[in-house]
């Protein structure tokens, strides 16, 4: 199973935008720079954001982006969602007809459970979580870094 370079990314790219604040927002050069992406990727995915309400754009000398809204209310599901939308839903089949107008297995289709089950999992799985939940991730995998990092320092000056 697969999601996109899309999602991934865009996921990033919020994480850090939730990390400025309205004093100082995250600009396209700095998230590139943070993320190792493009700054055409950065602009391409923080548009698509901006069009579905996830962060706002502030102009000016100081400007760049922000949060629409704190990171508690973002669901990771609506995320995912406007950036590529679901593993499975009902226009799969239609999508995966093969050379006919209607998929041969349209009724009684035994692959179409499978897709719907694996869709079921992932909605569970990421149906609670939310942006404020993989913040707190990553800030959790920082200071464990620093915490490694810190111990591997002080091992190497006894």
């Amino acid at each position: 199973m697969k999601f996109s370079t899309q999602e991934e990314y865009g996921l990033r790219c919020l994480i850090q935008i939730a990390t400025g604040t309205v004093a100082k927002p995250m600009t396209i050069l700095e998230i590139s720079q943070r993320e190792g992406l493009t700054s055409t990727n950065v602009a391409k995915i923080l548009h698509m954001l901006k069009n579905e309400g996830f962060i706002e754009g502030l102009r000016g000398q100081s400007g760049g982006y922000v949060l629409s809204r704190s990171p508690e209310s973002i669901k990771v599901k609506d995320i995912l969602d406007a950036l590529g939308g679901n593993l499975y839903d009902d226009s799969f089949c239609e999508r995966h007809a093969g050379s006919k107008a209607i998929c041969a297995h349209d009724s009684g289709c035994s692959v179409r459970s499978l897709w719907q089950r694996i869709q079921e999992a992932v909605n569970d799985a990421i149906g609670d979580m939310n942006l404020a939940d993989l913040m707190g991730t990553s800030r959790f995998q920082l200071k464990e870094g620093m915490v490694s990092l810190i111990q591997a320092e002080k091992v190497g000056r006894s």
